[in-house]
């Protein structure tokens, strides 16, 4: 099974916290979160996360507001399927420019050796998928840029567009 999934994050050269994430299974399944207890503070001192990616937020009462260990459970249970292994069957991550993508991924479980089994230890990287069958003219998002949702279910649209 595919999963096309993208993270909002607050870094800094040294740390990526993770703001939200979204995941748009190949079946249409469709998962949303938003961290209650990223780092908040340091988050509003953050201009462009502030104009960018705060705005597409939902409104702090939404149920998508949890803390991430309820994210990483949820986050688990999403991704199982009953052939999936770390190195090959099973889930099949995609992300668009997703090397930080992954590390918040795989710190909602703590460290890379944490991934339960069914929790693929990389991602897939869209970027190169493209570069190398020499793509161009994706569509384009008209709407939600910085939104992780939005930006999962735009990536699984290009994705079958590439395919």
């Amino acid at each position: 099974m595919r999963y096309f999934y993208d993270c909002e994050f607050h870094e800094d050269g040294e740390t990526i916290d993770l703001i939200s994430i979204g995941i748009v299974a190949q079946d249409g399944r469709e998962y949303y979160a938003v961290a209650t207890d990223a780092d908040w503070q340091r988050i509003e001192k953050n201009d462009w996360l502030m104009a960018n990616v705060v705005p597409q937020l939902p409104d702090r009462g939404s149920p998508e507001w949890k803390p991430r260990n309820q994210i990483r459970d949820e986050v688990s249970e999403f991704l199982k399927s009953p052939d999936a292994n770390k190195w090959s069957g099973g889930a099949e991550l995609w992300a668009d420019f997703g090397a930080y993508d992954h590390v918040c991924l795989a710190q909602l479980f703590g460290t890379m050796m944490d991934l339960p089994r069914h929790v693929p230890m990389h991602t897939n990287e869209f970027q190169q998928r493209i570069r190398d069958r020499g793509v161009r003219g994706l569509p384009v998002q008209e709407s939600g840029v910085h939104d992780a949702l939005a930006d999962a279910r735009h990536l699984k649209v290009c994705f079958g567009v590439v395919s």
